[in-house]
């Protein structure tokens, strides 16, 4: 499968605005021939934690990740704030906060929904985000797809938790440049102890808040070896991913079976 990650900016919280710059973008990588195209971290949004930046599941940017599936006939994720249809009518709750939640919509109007598990409290997200149960894997034809987000990079033990069932982990984000090297280390680290494909996805450009982002986004081989790369501007990096060069890692390199806890 053939898989693209669309680096690109972000209006700070303007939804319109960003499926309106996003749209030509996704038509762009599905032009360069991908079946699967992933988006940022908070693509519609910005990385904002203002009060009221959720939305419903289902929402605008739910809809606008479906719309453009179904349109090009490819899988499309990405992030966005949503509150939960349980959440309920709970007043200022945790239950009214929203998930950092990665959107994987399908041609066929399938949608995947995974939570983020680790809020990224350095920046006081855990105060604003309601944090995720556990990590999801969906298929999608021989290929066995497990999303994290950002700040989930750093948690290998997710990652490994993931790994029987995985052939490519997709990592959307908004990794600030001042560590883009930890990004960077832990992209090919994370390919490398679990012999999967990562595909890392990074916005660039300065946040509302201030945050400088440079990208780096990158497609990384079963073996660590970078198959895409990217630097500080927009771009999209396209590659192929095959299940079966995992499984040929993992039958010649038997790591994963000498994994203790």
């Amino acid at each position: 499968m053939r898989i693209a990650a669309v680096q690109h900016d972000i209006v700070w919280e303007d939804r319109d605005a960003n499926f309106a710059r996003l749209a030509p973008k996704v038509a762009q990588a599905v032009g360069a021939g991908a079946e699967l195209v992933l988006l940022s971290e908070t693509f519609s949004t910005g990385f904002s934690m203002a009060p009221g930046i959720g939305e419903p599941e289902g929402g605008p940017s739910s809809r606008f990740l479906s719309a453009q599936a179904a349109e090009h006939g490819v899988w499309l994720g990405g992030t966005c704030p949503e509150i939960a249809d349980d959440a309920g009518g709970a007043g200022e709750g945790t239950s009214t906060l929203p998930y950092n939640s990665f959107v994987l919509a399908g041609p066929d109007g399938t949608v995947h929904r995974y939570r983020k598990l680790h809020p990224f409290t350095h920046a006081g997200e855990h105060e604003r985000f309601r944090a995720g149960e556990k990590p999801v894997t969906v298929q999608i034809g021989d290929l066995r797809v497990t999303p994290f987000i950002c700040y989930d990079l750093r948690f290998a033990n997710v990652f490994w938790q993931a790994a029987p069932d995985t052939d490519v982990y997709l990592v959307p984000a908004n990794w600030p440049s001042p560590r883009r090297s930890h990004w960077q280390t832990l992209l090919v680290a994370r390919a490398i102890e679990n012999q999967a494909y990562v595909v890392g996805c990074n916005r660039v450009g300065t946040a509302g808040d201030g945050t400088e982002h440079v990208g780096d986004s990158r497609i990384v081989s079963p073996m660590g070896e970078l198959l895409a790369t990217a630097a500080g501007v927009e771009t999209i990096v396209v590659a192929d991913v095959d299940p079966a060069e995992v499984s040929a890692t993992r039958d010649r390199l038997r790591f994963l079976p000498d994994r203790r806890g």
